[in-house]
C-alpha cells in the first residue's frame, strides 16, 4: 500500500491512467498502518538501545566479585574489558552484508535474541573461557545493532537525524547508567550472588525483541520490500537527495514528504537495493573523513570502555564503598541522558563541530587530573565531568549521518567507522589492566587515558569538517 509521498511519486513519473486511479484510491487507507508502523520503530530503537551497554556496565559494577568467583587476575581482567570493542570491530563490519541478504529489522531482530541468549547463560556455563564465549556472544548481537541503528533512523526519519540520534542515544545512555547504579543493589536484593545480579539484564534484552519481531514480519516494514513507486522514485533519485540534505542540516520543511514516505516503508531500498542504483564503486578508505571520524570512534570507544569497566575500581580502590562506587559510575553514564539529546541536535544545526569536540575533551581531561589528584574527595565532581566527555559517543553518531550524503554512503561509512574505532579501541582496556597489575596504582593508566584525549579532539575536528565521504571518495 502506496503513501502519499510515493504516490505523488507514481503520478509524476507514470503515464497510466489506471495507475493513477488506482493510486489515488489507496492513498486514504495508509495513514493508520503508516502511524502504527511509525511507532513500532520507534519502540524498537528505544528498546535496542536500552540494551547495547547494560551487558557491559553491570559487569564493570561488579567486576571485583567477577574476578573473584572467577579467579582471574588483573590482566585477565583486562583482556575481559577489551572484549566489547574486539567484538564490536569484528562483527560490526558483517552488518551491512547481513543487512542486504536479510534486511535491517531482521539483522537487529537476531542482535536481540543474541543479546538474550548470551547474558541468559554467562552467569551460568562455568570458567573464565565460558564467560567470555558468552559475553561474546551477547556483544555480537550489539555490534551489529550498533551499526545499523544509525541506518534505520536515516532511512525512516531522514528530515529528524539529529533528534532520532538524539532519542536513541539517549536510550543507550539510560540503559548504560541504570545498569551501573542498580545491579549492586539488585544483587544484594537477591542474595549477594553475582551471577543473579548479572542474569536480571537478559530480561530486559528479551522485551526486546517483541517489537523488532513485529517489524519484521510487517509487510512492506523491511527495507528491502518496496513499492512499484518507491522504485520509480529510487530510479529518478527523487527521494534520496532531499532526505540525505534534511539529515544533514536538520531542515525538516524540504524533507517532510520524504519522510513521511519513510515512515511507510516507500523512502527507498535498504543498502542492498540501495547500491543498485547508487554508486557501487565508493571507496570509503579514499576519504580523509571517513578516517578521521574512524579514528575519533576508536579513541571515545577507549576511553568510554575504560570508564565502564575500571571506574568503579578506581573508586573502590580510593577507598569508596561498593555501592557508592555503583552509583559514581551511573552518574557518569547519566549525564548522557539529557546531553545526548542536546548534542545531536546542536550539532546538526553548527556548520562544524569542532567546538563540541573540544568541549567535551576538555572535560575529560579535567575528570583525569581529578582522578589521579583527589578520587574519593571530588568523586562526585569527577563522574559529572567524565560522564559529559563520554557524549563524544552521540557526536560521532551524528556526525555519520552528516558526513554521507546517501543511504548507501550512510551504511559504508558506519560500518568501517565503528569497526575500525573498536578495533582501535580494544588496547586500552588491556592496557589499563596491565599497567594497574605492575604498577600497583592508578597513576600510569589515568596518564595514558589523558594522553589519548589529545589526539581524540585533534581528529574530532578533522571529522567535524562540513563534507562529505562521496565528495572526497570521488575526487
Amino acid at each position: 500500500m502506496m503513501g502519499g509521498m510515493a504516490t505523488e511519486e507514481t503520478r509524476t513519473t507514470m503515464t497510466s491512467p489506471a495507475i493513477r486511479r488506482s493510486a489515488e484510491s489507496t492513498a486514504p487507507e495508509t495513514p493508520a498502518p503508516r502511524a502504527w508502523t511509525t511507532r513500532l520503530v520507534v519502540a524498537g530503537i528505544v528498546l535496542a538501545a536500552l540494551n547495547l551497554r547494560p551487558a557491559i556496565t553491570s559487569l564493570g559494577a561488579l567486576l571485583e566479585e567477577v574476578r573473584d568467583g572467577l579467579g582471574m587476575s588483573g590482566g585477565v581482567a583486562g583482556l575481559l574489558t577489551s572484549v566489547p570493542p574486539l567484538c564490536f570491530a569484528v562483527f560490526g563490519v558483517t552488518a551491512p552484508r547481513f543487512a542486504r541478504r536479510f534486511g535491517p529489522a531482521t539483522v537487529v531482530c537476531a542482535g536481540m535474541v543474541a543479546i538474550t541468549t548470551g547474558l541468559a547463560v554467562r552467569p551460568y556455563i562455568g570458567g573464565t573461557a565460558g564467560f567470555l564465549a558468552a559475553s561474546a556472544l551477547a556483544l555480537m548481537g550489539i555490534a551489529v545493532s550498533n551499526v545499523l541503528m544509525p541506518v534505520i533512523v536515516k532511512r525512516w526519519f531522514p528530515d529528524r537525524v539529529g533528534s532520532m540520534t538524539g532519542l536513541y542515544s539517549m536510550a543507550l545512555a539510560l540503559g548504560t547508567s541504570a545498569a551501573a547504579a542498580v545491579t549492586v543493589p539488585v544483587t544484594d536484593a537477591l542474595g549477594g550472588e553475582w551471577q543473579s545480579g548479572l542474569v536480571v539484564w537478559a530480561g530486559l534484552a528479551a522485551v526486546a525483541v517483541l517489537p523488532w519481531i513485529l517489524l519484521v514480519r510487517a509487510r512492506g516494514t523491511d527495507f528491502r520490500d518496496r513499492g512499484p513507486a518507491a522504485a520509480v522514485a529510487t530510479r529518478t533519485g527523487a527521494l534520496g537527495p532531499a532526505a540525505s540534505e534534511a539529515g544533514r542540516t536538520g531542515d525538516r520543511k524540504p524533507a517532510a514528504a520524504a519522510a513521511a514516505a519513510a515512515r511507510t516503508g516507500d523512502l527507498g531500498p535498504a543498502p542492498a537495493v540501495a547500491t543498485r542504483h547508487e554508486p557501487d564503486g565508493l571507496r570509503i578508505t579514499r576519504s580523509p573523513t571517513a578516517w578521521a571520524l574512524a579514528v575519533f570512534f576508536g579513541l571515545q570507544a577507549t576511553a568510554a570502555y575504560i570508564t565502564m569497566g575500571w571506574m568503579a575500581q578506581i573508586f573502590r580502590d580510593a577507598g569508596v564503598a561498593a555501592g557508592t562506587a555503583g552509583l559514581l559510575l551511573a552518574v557518569t553514564m547519566v549525564m548522557g541522558v539529557p546531553l545526548a539529546f542536546v548534542i545531536p541536535r546542536l550539532a546538526t544545526r553548527l556548520p562544524h563541530q569542532g567546538p563540541i569536540v573540544v568541549a567535551l575533551g576538555l572535560c575529560g581531561l579535567a575528570g583525569y587530573a581529578g582522578l589521579y589528584l583527589a578520587p574519593a574527595a571530588g568523586a562526585w565532581a569527577w563522574a559529572l565531568l567524565l560522564g559529559i566527555s563520554n557524549c563524544a559517543f552521540p557526536l560521532a553518531l551524528t556526525m555519520v549521518g552528516m558526513r554521507a550524503r546517501t543511504g548507501a554512503g550512510v551504511a559504508k561509512l558506519s560500518a568501517f567507522a565503528q569497526s575500525t574505532g573498536y578495533l582501535l579501541s580494544i588496547p586500552g582496556p588491556l592496557l589499563v589492566g596491565v599497567l594497574y597489575q605492575h604498577s600497583g596504582g592508578w597513576g600510569l593508566p589515568l596518564a595514558m587515558m589523558a594522553g589519548l584525549m589529545v589526539p581524540q579532539i585533534g581528529v574530532g575536528i578533522l571529522a567535524g569538517r562540513n563534507r562529505t565521504v562521496e565528495d572526497e571518495a570521488a575526487a
